[in-house]
């Protein structure tokens, strides 16, 4: 073992305590809106933090100081398409989300095109978003084997059945408190971090400023435009508005977070300060990494096996002191607990509500016993994804959430914005942007930061062209159905 009995305590201490607090929401649960929407009670700077901590994760605290110290700052043109996105989706699509009942983002598809586009939805999104976090939780691995020395096994199925307990008992309250905490305690890990790297920098800021600024790695803005490069301009502001759009507009794990909050506007002032907090956060983590860097050219700091993600554990586990080894590394596993019991709430509201009810509120009276079910039945996949290793862990999660994304937002504009289309269409729409992107992702070496973009092109074209050939077009869009009370 690599850190100090003082450490260990720690970490066993935070695990132990954030377990109980969540799990003490279960108190005055009696509805499946208690249990998936929190009963609406949550204020709108608690589901902030919420959404923060959601769209964070093991691999942004690890892969992003990752990508600096082996590259530069260019993953912060991916930020600012973050903002723009935000947004957009205060106008385009959280106000159809208040225009009725709503417990998942698929019920609003089914009111626009029926219960077959809802469904094939909510399966896409199952698959994917297990995939997507099963490579978040894998990420805790790579911290636990430096820290400990050890395999990574054990320390993935600990952190996975915490989570599910306190999800499992506390339900959507649970998650968005808990992800206060969290968020809370790895910001203050991450801000401790920084300042003992620029102690330890012989020279302090001038330092890190002048080794950073020689090797080229204060380097923002690339103007070329090219398809294949992941971190440019254009592929920031296009890619990552599309992609945020999707991410925030269409996937239940985001969505459900908005729905919680008590009415439209404390939605959208939720979403738009998670983007000021996300924002300063990426800037945190990419200039950790650029230190890390200029720190390791002045003491030695090896990079175990070549893996860049592993540069800040590393870091952590030999130059922090007692006490603060453990409180850094108990907030690297805030992060994958509090993504995971947002997972596995969202997974197991989407199973329900969307494929275990043939109406969609009249899912809330079923009993909260069989949600619990589905929670577990979840937090069992999750854990075992979370056992396959899977490469440099930022880019390949995000990767698999880009495969399915365009297709999702691709049919949602098309029922917003074409009073044209219909089920049928649609369906082929979003089946035909998935397989484009799988084909580009395997056969072609477009960036994965333009997947979104072109999932959603293709879904939106074929959805539109399809439902002009197809049965006849359907004349009624999201917009002119907002009166009715959905589900």
């Amino acid at each position: 073992m690599r850190i100090s009995p003082i450490d260990l305590a720690l970490i066993v201490l935070y695990l132990i305590g954030i377990t109980l607090f969540g799990a003490r929401f279960r108190r005055g649960q009696q509805t499946l809106r208690d249990y998936f929407l929190g009963g609406r009670t949550a204020p709108w700077w608690a589901i902030a933090c919420s959404i923060v901590a959601t769209e964070t994760s093991t691999l942004t605290v690890i892969g992003t100081p990752g990508i600096a110290y082996s590259g530069n700052l260019g993953f912060l043109q991916l930020v600012l398409g973050y903002l723009v996105a935000r947004l957009v989706l205060c106008v385009v699509l959280i106000p159809q989300y208040f225009h009725g009942e709503f417990y998942t983002a698929y019920q609003l598809l089914e009111r626009r095109f029926g219960a077959r586009m809802r469904s094939a939805a909510a399966v896409t999104f199952l698959g994917t978003r297990a995939l997507a976090e099963g490579v978040r939780i894998s990420a805790v691995g790579k911290v636990v084997s430096v820290a400990f020395g050890t395999g990574d096994r054990l320390s993935i199925a600990i952190v996975a059945a915490l989570t599910l307990f306190y999800t499992f008992e506390g339900g959507m309250r649970a998650v968005i408190w808990t992800d206060v905490v969290q968020l809370t305690l790895y910001l203050a890990g991450s801000v401790a971090a920084f300042g003992l790297l620029l102690h330890k920098i012989p020279g302090g800021w001038p330092a890190v400023a002048q080794g950073a600024a020689v090797a080229g790695k204060f380097r923002v803005f690339d103007f070329g435009f090219t398809l294949t490069r992941s971190y440019t301009f254009w592929s920031g502001i296009l890619g990552g508005t599309f992609l945020t759009m999707a991410s925030h507009g269409t996937d239940q794990t985001i969505v459900q977070r908005l729905l919680a909050a008590r009415n439209e506007r404390d939605s959208k002032t939720a979403l738009l300060t998670s983007g000021v907090i996300v924002s300063l956060q990426f800037a945190l983590f990419l200039v950790i990494g650029v230190m890390l860097f200029v720190f390791a050219q002045h003491a030695s700091l090896p990079l175990p096996g070549g893996d860049a993600d592993r540069i800040l554990p590393e870091f952590i586990v030999r130059e922090m002191p007692v006490g603060l080894v453990g409180l850094v590394l108990a907030s690297i596993l805030a992060v994958a607990m509090s993504n995971a019991s947002g997972s596995l709430n969202s997974l197991a509201s989407s199973t329900i509500i969307d494929l275990g009810a043939s109406h969609g509120v009249a899912g809330r009276t079923q009993p909260l016993g069989r949600s619990r079910k589905v929670t577990l039945l979840w937090g069992v996949v999750l854990g075992s994804l979370g056992l396959v290793h899977w490469g440099p862990v930022l880019e390949a999660g995000l990767t698999i959430a880009s495969i399915t994304y365009g297709g999702f937002l691709g049919v949602f504009l098309l029922g917003l914005w074409n009073r044209r289309a219909n089920e049928t269409g649609a369906l082929i729409g979003f089946a035909t942007g998935i397989t484009a992107v799988v084909t580009a992702r395997f056969l072609t070496p477009l960036a994965y930061t333009w997947y979104v973009v072109a999932g959603t092109i293709v879904t939106y074209t074929v959805g539109s062209v399809a439902s002009l050939l197809a049965n006849p077009p359907s004349n009624q869009g999201l917009a002119r159905q907002g009166t009715r009370r959905g589900g």
